[in-house]
């Protein structure tokens, strides 16, 4: 479907003379000016959402200009339809599309970056967008545990920083049960206690940290254990706390 979507995207760059050479991208008006994905998205990615089609068609042209561009601007434009006078965009095909992605083997920072910055660390959407990344179906990664569903969880879990504790938690408690994630979850709550936006609830924190299988020199374990059994709930507002648990383990 990535492909399909891509090669779609591909014939519309071409509409508007926009074709890939082997060092990046020229447009017919100046084919000696080399182009780099990021010029070509901030260029054109916004106006997918002006073409002559429905919604969804739109938002899936946008997922393959994604897919063939491999730049977070794209995902900037989605947001941005999505919140314009327009908008919203169809959830199903939305969240359809970043599930997709985010399962797929094959980078993935493009997504995860603007579920962390654009959804997660925003209060309005960060619910939403955790329960459809991952919170609605845990249970169902859990049982499965095919590779591609847990390449999701893991890329979810590890930028889940900023979403509210009481959304994540039962996600996060259903992770525990399966080692596979155990480290992915390990990251997300260290980036729920070092992220800006973080949030966690270091009591339930520390309990879940305490489960999980890891090797105990696993980088930043011993700092994060000491910090939350302290009652710290974020790196931001306990400044110097950090610092002071990695002095008492040198």
């Amino acid at each position: 479907m990535e492909m399909r979507a891509a090669e779609a995207a591909r014939r519309w760059l071409a509409g508007q003379g926009v074709s890939q050479v082997r060092d990046g991208w020229v447009s017919d008006a100046k084919p000696d000016v080399l182009l780099t994905a990021d010029q070509v998205a901030h260029s054109l990615a916004g106006d997918v959402f002006a073409e002559d089609l429905d919604a969804a068609d739109r938002l899936h042209l946008a997922f393959g200009l994604l897919d063939l561009l491999d730049e977070y601007w794209v995902t900037c434009e989605i947001r941005i339809a999505n919140d314009s006078v327009e908008g919203p965009l169809p959830a199903d095909v939305l969240w359809d599309g970043y599930r997709l992605r985010l399962e797929a083997d094959r980078d993935a920072e493009a997504v995860t970056y603007s579920l962390w910055v654009d959804w997660f660390e925003d209060h309005t959407t960060s619910a939403t967008a955790f329960a459809e990344a991952l919170g609605n179906d845990i249970d169902h990664v859990v049982a499965e545990r095919s590779e591609a569903l847990l390449r999701r969880a893991r890329r979810v879990l590890e930028c889940s920083g900023p979403v509210p504790w009481p959304v994540k938690e039962p996600a996060y408690r259903t992770a525990v049960r399966l080692p596979a994630l155990h480290p992915a979850l390990f990251r997300g709550l260290r980036a729920s206690f070092h992220d800006l936006y973080g949030d966690l609830e270091p009591g339930a924190a520390l309990a879940l940290l305490d489960e999980l299988d890891l090797p105990t020199d696993t980088p930043h374990l011993a700092e994060l254990r000491q910090v939350l059994a302290a009652g710290r709930r974020n790196h931001h507002r306990s400044p110097g706390v950090w610092d002071e648990a990695v002095r008492s383990r040198s």
